[in-house]
């Protein structure tokens, strides 16, 4: 995959269907990817299967951000993990992934914003985080934009950056290497299920028997469950991000603010988006677990703005089918790539607001607009847990735009679950069942 998600005419992965695996990994973003690359480096055959192309919906169309930065709590030693994962994959890759540390600045226009940034670091920090609260007068030392208005900002050397379109691409070949069979456009219609439990999976090629499977299905995962009787209240909001050609590389890490997110492109350019901005199309899925977004819209921490109804297709869409039989075909197969178009409006501020915050850059010419579907779950928090309906089904969704700096942890995590094997870190944050046992839930930081 080529920028802006230019694909091959053919897949690039065709393998012939087994009949039999170990594990059946249900998407190929970073998540299932990573799963399955860690699932076969443990001894198991893993069958990846994705309905469209490897990581063309949002794990090729995020910010790049590999962050320890701003995570929940529980989050953290999986950022941190993360990083090193990442590090020992782009060595593997000799370089391929576009890694750096750049350093990520979250940047306060006010004295509560910068009282926030302590109280995270306070805990953070305490974790292995690494993070420090830096000056006025050190902001301006490190990024030295004009007209900012920030006052200081939490600042967290250590954190990184790589390029998603050619970062999971590759990690898909390093699976394949290490033994993991990959079939795209393939679509997984159901599980087949034996007494309760996963005894298969049914695709639109055929079926593979096996006694473990994986959701990571981003956006479509709680459409998938559903349809098996797991209702999570999981919804998908857009979210636009604009890469500028070649720019002078005045700046060398990656900020936000509350109103431009930024950072430097290996081929010379940045990407910049809205910050803390996504839209929410109605929907079915969207109005019936409205209740259980209420506090998190009521907060105000997130900028979020409801839209017209979800575009035919789409997985919250009206007319998308909720139910279907395993011979018949399915949502994930009537749109292969969920491709969102951007929104221009406030693209077109991005470019404005860079050159007021760094005037020497000059003239900023746009390369590329897009837009992707973020999964997103009522606390902010991801699904990473073993399915008490269904044994022998692992659920790892709900990112929450946390998917691709955390991918290499949680799909190390999530392979470990599904092989019955001690993750080594404590989950109970990410469990399945908070959704139906009256749990109260927790929001996440907004940072």
């Amino acid at each position: 995959m080529t920028f802006p998600f230019t694909l091959p005419q053919q897949p690039e992965h065709a393998a012939p269907l087994p009949s039999k695996a170990d594990l059946v990994v249900i998407g190929g973003g970073v998540i299932g990817t990573c799963t399955a690359l860690y699932a076969a480096r443990a001894g198991a055959r893993v069958v990846l299967l994705e309905k469209g192309r490897i990581a063309a919906e949002q794990s090729s169309r995020n910010w790049g951000w590999i962050r320890v930065q701003g995570r929940d709590m529980a989050e953290i030693p999986v950022a941190l993990e993360s990083q090193r994962l990442w590090a020992d994959l782009d060595a593997e890759c000799q370089g391929r992934l576009g890694l750096k540390t750049v350093g990520i600045s979250y940047l306060a226009t006010s004295e509560p914003e910068m009282a926030g940034y302590e109280a995270w670091a306070n805990q953070a920090n305490a974790l292995g985080a690494g993070a420090r609260l830096l000056s006025r007068t050190e902001v301006d030392q490190m990024h030295g934009a004009q007209a900012s208005g920030w006052v200081g900002a939490l600042h967290t050397p250590s954190d990184m950056k790589a390029e998603p379109w050619v970062a999971v691409p590759e990690l898909a070949r390093l699976a394949r290497e290490s033994g993991v069979t990959i079939v795209e456009q393939c679509a997984v219609r159901g599980l087949d299920l034996s007494a309760g439990r996963v005894s298969g999976v049914v695709t639109e090629q055929g079926r593979i028997a096996c006694d473990s499977a994986v959701l990571a299905g981003g956006a479509w995962s709680g459409l998938f469950l559903r349809r098996h009787g797991i209702d999570i209240p999981q919804l998908s909001v857009r979210s636009t991000v604009l890469a500028t050609g070649p720019l002078p590389q005045r700046v060398s890490g990656a900020g936000v603010d509350g109103s431009i997110a930024f950072r430097p492109r290996a081929d010379g350019g940045y990407t910049l988006a809205p910050a803390a901005f996504a839209e929410l199309m109605i929907g079915p899925d969207a109005i019936r677990h409205l209740p259980r977004y209420l506090k998190l819209a009521l907060s105000g921490e997130f900028e979020v703005k409801l839209r017209s109804p979800a575009p035919k297709g789409y997985p919250d869409a009206f007319g998308t089918a909720r139910k279907w039989a395993d011979d018949q075909e399915t949502p994930f197969e009537r749109m292969r790539i969920l491709s969102p178009k951007p929104n221009h409006a406030r693209a077109a501020q991005l470019p404005k607001r860079f050159a007021e915050l760094f005037p020497e850059m000059g003239e900023i010419a746009v390369q590329a607009t897009w837009a992707g579907m973020i999964d997103v779950l009522p606390d902010v928090v991801p699904v990473v847990d073993r399915a008490d309906q269904i044994p022998g089904l692992t659920i790892c969704t709900g990112m929450c735009g946390h998917g691709f700096g955390a991918g290499p942890g949680f799909g190390r995590i999530t392979a470990d679950l599904a092989l019955g094997r001690d993750p080594g870190i404590d989950m109970s944050r990410f469990r399945v069942q908070r959704f139906f046992d009256g749990s109260t839930l927790v929001p996440g930081p907004n940072l």
